[in-house]
């Protein structure tokens, strides 16, 4: 389960340390987000603090069809992109100029979002037994063939097959425990 998604829950159940965990795990990376829309750290702070707003006052509902990190951004782009249309801004910037820029935001979100996602699988490979941390190296960092990662290993071509197995499948354990599935295991 995602943790964000979890405090979401326990604060709309009433438990106010559920907001503040939200807050204390998303700020920094929101903030840098939302400063992307506006050009300005201090705007970009206040689009922050109404997203959160938002957050408390509406209470939106949230359906884990994503994670609860890629949901908050939308909200968060949601509200900054009513910010720019409230402003004079909007009016001077072509509709072609305003979908490159929102564009451009759409790809740093993905990269941004691209970015946890590695930092996430090294933290759960540097869980895993030292053996499929070798093995899931070799073959998916290092793109060594099977017969290859056999002879690093000294192992045979069953018992390598059996242990990518084995790893992929508490790779895949560590990933759910962080609340998301890598799609390519």
């Amino acid at each position: 389960m995602d943790n964000g998604a979890g405090s979401y829950r326990r604060f709309l159940d009433g438990d106010d340390t559920g907001l503040e965990e939200i807050v204390k795990d998303y700020k920094d990376g929101l903030l840098f987000y939302l400063n992307g829309f506006v050009n300005n750290l201090s705007v970009a702070e206040e689009l922050m603090e109404e997203t959160f707003f938002k957050l408390i006052t509406k209470k939106p509902k949230f359906t884990p069809k994503n994670t609860f990190k890629t949901w908050l951004y939308t909200v968060g782009r949601n509200v900054a992109i009513d910010y720019l249309r409230r402003n004079s801004k909007m009016a001077d910037t072509s509709l072609d100029e305003l979908e490159t820029v929102l564009r451009d935001e759409w790809d740093l979100e993905q990269s941004y979002l691209a970015e946890e996602n590695k930092i996430s699988l090294h933290r759960a490979i540097k869980r895993l037994h030292p053996e499929y941390r070798q093995i899931l190296w070799l073959v998916y960092f290092e793109d060594f063939s099977g017969k290859e990662v056999a002879g690093v290993m000294k192992k045979n071509s069953k018992q390598i097959k059996n242990l990518l197995y084995r790893a992929k499948k508490a790779l895949k354990s560590e990933l759910e425990k962080e609340g998301f599935v890598y799609e390519e295991l």
